[in-house]
């Protein structure tokens, strides 16, 4: 009976391939992607200590909010290959920027009130590497966005 307990479980082990105990490194496959996203787009970004990018084209001569701050940003969020998942209207929506993803936290603290701008949220600073609400698990998420007012 051991033998055979012995036989079953070397069978188990042995025809599990590799595939399904690797995991994917997001964190470099993402840096790619938007790295060549930028390229490909002629974007002049620039990449914070987390991993995240932005590009301001419009600077906005208001404060600067802290990760604490609540504010009204109006906004596209789409996939890296153009696909919109989700948008705001004009009149922007007001939150916490403790109540968003890190890349938000983060990346919306680079604004002046008025200034427009990208935010290339690798995963990590997102929802990883699990879906979520339609979001595939590793996706970059660009927003194009406005920082409206800080509330």
């Amino acid at each position: 009976m051991k033998q055979i307990l012995l036989a079953i479980t070397f069978l188990i082990v042995t025809s599990c391939s590799k595939n399904d105990y690797e995991t994917i490194d997001y964190v470099t496959k993402n840096e790619q992607e938007i790295t060549d996203y930028i390229a490909t787009n002629n974007l002049t970004a620039t990449r914070s200590n987390s991993g995240l990018y932005y590009v301001i084209t419009e600077e906005g001569t208001g404060a600067q909010p802290t990760a604490t701050s609540t504010v009204t940003v109006a906004y596209k969020g789409s996939f890296i290959n153009g696909q919109l998942f989700d948008k705001s209207t004009d009149a922007g929506i007001s939150f916490s920027l403790q109540r968003v993803i890190r890349g938000w936290t983060e990346g919306i603290t680079y604004f002046k009130e008025g200034g427009k701008g990208l935010l290339l949220i690798p995963s990590h600073l997102a929802y990883g590497s699990y879906n979520y609400n339609g979001i595939p698990g590793g996706s970059v998420l660009i927003f194009e966005i406005h920082l409206i007012s800080i509330n």
